[in-house]
């Protein structure tokens, strides 16, 4: 058998002006060393080669994007060559960037409804720009023309959570509208590299400005699902982070309607590189958090990254169409209390509707006191149904006649009103296997709801958490005894057990809490088909370092491919199985430097300088991807 390492190519990127260069593992083979270099006969497997944590000896790794990972590509004839992965950035946010115009931008510029930047009066009034990027997904569109593309046309859509803090230190998330952009990308067709070209900043004020973009997914028909986490609670009129966010987008801290946010946002990227964005307002008003479609384009898996958060369910009316259908939750109902547990479930039709009548609702100014009563204390009334909600206890009692009203835009009260299981908490990213038939959920934390006794999901940990695995099918009924209109129904969730964190009784000596060479707290999830591999990014307050993951669902093994900076989390995950004859993984991360103790006591001290010097003083952080390899055939 013969294989070899290409460590032919270094790359050393520098973050900013004046920034010490920080060195990342080396490049990435063309197709054209690959016939030179490698044998003919076909590709047959590809695998990853773990790389080893960072630690305060290399503390420059240890603050910035770090690989030191690789891929392992066997061939039918019995050879095999590894190749060494590299983490190559777009931009850190704050950066300036072409427009396309001959002008520049602020990548991760905030604006308001006029698409005017918000400035930041604490700090010079420079624009705000977001030091957390999120979702992304990466495509191509038919017939693109974009000036300055000499190769093939490819493009990103962006979408930035939040920003952490004004120049003053003040805490300033969910307080201002999130923005989306869509990059335009020179793919190099004999390397497989990106470069960015335009930048475009998707006009949102149609839809009324976004909150809290967090996950996102690549529909089937090639537009970008957003989300919108942690709805404002339409019931609490005084509450100051939703007044903050009001007022920087419409500059009235009474004018934003609550009940408009919460929905499932999705973007149209035009073939000259602008943009179009709708929301979806029938497929529930909870924390949609990386959404996914399965592959009869009309079934779509929502995680819901709250506490006492469900899993849900919408299945579209019509393919590629997600503006009418179904909506159902589900009930746990469980099979094993041991570690994170395991549970069949079944499913309670919560409504149907189009988005259109829902938008109505909203536009005519609905309020939670026209769809039902809401108690924070108990009432001392039988007519009201003691729920969870948000980590409290609420009792709530109908309206008569709006039971539509209440699940489209009070979901999370509503389904557990009528007895679906709101238990789970933080379930972010989902993704589907469509070979096994499998989905997965990444739950984020298990712990509070989920532990505590306070619902039917009744399990024992770790809060570290895990990764369940779905099994899909079809033949199902509802609580009604109707026929879901599906084959890709889940019926049953259990995490395997490579897939399920480590709590540590006592912290290691860098600090951590859960045991480093296992996931922790797992957040975005993506799927590649080709590769057999689930690729898992973590959102973790258990690690010091958050890491980037790759689990190949054949062999069981987990391999550690990429750290982010300390103090960040891993977002933007996108596994690309095949662009233009490449293979990609898209991978971003936020707040950089976001010390916890004591998690990062024994670290911040040495690390602080590195952050600060490398992402703007801890206000940018990277939009990029890990270095592409030929499609396998």
């Amino acid at each position: 058998m013969s294989q070899s390492i290409d460590n032919t190519r270094r790359r050393m990127l520098s973050f900013m002006a004046g920034a010490p260069l920080l060195p990342l593992a080396g490049g990435m083979f063309s197709a054209k060393a690959f016939a030179e270099n490698m044998t003919e006969a076909p590709l047959s497997s590809v695998s990853f080669v773990p790389m080893t944590a960072p630690s305060l000896s290399n503390p420059a790794a240890m603050a910035t994007a770090y690989t030191n990972a690789a891929m392992q590509l066997k061939f039918e004839d019995g050879s095999s060559r590894l190749v060494k992965l590299d983490y190559h950035p777009f931009f850190v946010s704050g950066d300036r960037v072409p427009d396309g115009n001959g002008n520049t931008l602020v990548a991760g510029g905030y604006y308001d409804i006029n698409n005017k930047p918000i400035t930041d009066p604490t700090f010079n009034n420079r624009q705000f720009f977001s030091d957390c990027p999120d979702g992304s997904s990466l495509l191509t569109v038919k017939d693109a023309k974009v000036a300055g593309v000499y190769g093939n046309h490819v493009f990103a859509v962006v979408q930035f959570e939040y920003t952490s803090r004004d120049g003053a230190d003040n805490e300033m998330y969910g307080r201002l509208p999130s923005p989306i952009a869509i990059l335009t990308l020179d793919q190099n067709p004999e390397t497989g590299e990106l470069k960015l070209v335009k930048y475009h900043n998707v006009d949102t004020s149609n839809v009324g400005g976004l909150w809290i973009t967090c996950g996102a997914s690549l529909s089937p028909w090639g537009t970008h699902l957003s989300s919108e986490e942690y709805q404002p609670d339409a019931s609490d009129t005084d509450n100051a982070q939703f007044k903050a966010y009001s007022k920087h987008l419409f500059g009235d801290e009474n004018k934003a309607n609550p009940y408009n946010y919460g929905h499932m946002p999705e973007v149209t990227v035009h073939k000259d590189g602008t943009g179009s964005i709708v929301k979806h307002y029938c497929m529930g008003r909870i924390s949609h958090e990386l959404v996914q479609v399965m592959p009869d384009e009309r079934t779509v898996l929502m995680g819901d990254d709250f506490t006492n958060s469900g899993l849900f369910m919408f299945i579209a009316d019509k393919a590629g169409d997600l503006s009418s259908g179904k909506l159902y939750a589900a009930k746990w109902h469980q099979t094993s209390s041991k570690g994170p547990g395991a549970g069949n479930l079944s499913w309670i039709k919560l409504g149907e509707a189009n988005s259109d009548e829902i938008e109505r609702l909203v536009k005519a100014g609905i309020k939670s006191t026209d769809i039902m009563d809401i108690h924070t204390e108990d009432p001392k009334d039988t007519s009201f149904t003691k729920i969870g909600y948000s980590g409290k206890t609420n009792w709530v009692r109908l309206k008569p006649g709006m039971e539509k009203e209440a699940a489209f835009l009070e979901t999370h009260r509503y389904a557990a009103l009528i007895g679906a299981s709101l238990g789970f908490t933080k379930m972010e990213g989902t993704t589907v296997n469509i070979k096994d038939k499998k989905a997965y959920s990444a739950m984020s934390y298990i712990y509070k709801t989920m532990t505590d006794g306070s619902s039917d999901i009744h399990v024992e940990g770790p809060k570290a958490g895990a990764v369940y695995e779905h099994t899909l099918t079809g033949g199902q009924k509802d609580n009604h005894g109707h026929p879901i209109d599906s084959e890709w129904v889940s019926v049953r969730m259990e995490a395997p057990a490579n897939l399920i964190g480590e709590d540590l009784a006592v912290p290691d000596e860098l600090g951590n809490t859960a045991h480093a060479d296992r996931i922790a707290n797992p957040d975005n999830l993506k799927f590649s088909e080709k590769l057999r591999t689930l690729f898992i990014g973590e959102d973790s307050g258990n690690h010091v370092n958050n890491f980037l993951w790759a689990y190949n669902v054949d062999s069981g093994e987990l391999a550690r491919i990429l750290s982010t900076p300390a103090g960040a989390e891993s977002t933007g995950l996108h596994a690309v199985d095949e662009l233009n004859g490449w293979t990609y993984i898209m991978s971003n991360w936020q707040h950089p430097g976001d010390w916890v103790s004591p998690l990062h006591d024994k670290v911040k001290d040495t690390l602080d300088p590195y952050i600060r010097a490398n992402y703007k003083d801890r206000y940018g952080a990277a939009v990029g991807y890990l270095t592409g390899i030929p499609k396998l055939s």
